[in-house]
């Protein structure tokens, strides 16, 4: 049994110039006590049904072929892609890399035999450059700026680090 749960909670509408509008899902993502959200168009879930095939048996997709603006036909195809994210978990002791990578999951307790399941990595295309990345850390100012004279308290993050990096070969005081 996996340490992973998957709920497509909600969907929005994206107004793009570039291109017509479409419907964002959001995958809520639950492991090993973590959570964290990610946003995946249809079109996304399809490309990877269509690499996952390659990997393992994958459950039917929600219809390609639908009305994207009636709201009861888009809560159907949310309730069809939570299914389907479900089912790939359920079905398979060994989940692929590439589902994984999907769901922006980085550290996953598996088998070795996951590395032999396909990769992002293994298959440069279009859609492989779109992978979204999000901030780890955000710094509300520069941090590697040392600190303003009026500052009553040194910094010793700072300190540490620019002593680290310039000065590894004296001791700190």
């Amino acid at each position: 049994m996996h340490s992973l749960m998957v709920r497509i909670p909600s969907f929005r509408f994206e107004d793009s110039a570039m291109e017509k509008g479409y419907t964002v899902f959001k995958i809520d993502v639950l492991t090993s006590g973590r959570q964290h959200s990610v946003e995946k168009r249809y079109s996304e879930f399809h490309s990877l049904h269509k690499k996952l095939k390659k990997f393992i048996k994958a459950p039917e997709m929600p219809s390609k072929h639908v009305r994207n603006w009636v709201p009861k036909v888009l809560e159907h195809r949310r309730l069809g892609l939570e299914i389907y994210l479900q089912t790939i978990i359920m079905e398979n002791e060994v989940l692929p890399k590439i589902f994984l990578e999907f769901l922006n999951i980085r550290h996953f307790p598996s088998l070795p035999k996951t590395e032999s399941c396909g990769s992002f990595d293994e298959i440069e295309s279009e859609e492989s450059s779109k992978l979204s990345h999000q901030p780890v850390l955000l710094f509300l100012r520069d941090p590697y700026v040392l600190p303003a004279a009026d500052d009553t308290f040194p910094n010793v993050v700072i300190e540490g680090v620019v002593h680290g990096m310039f000065y590894p070969h004296i001791q700190p005081w």
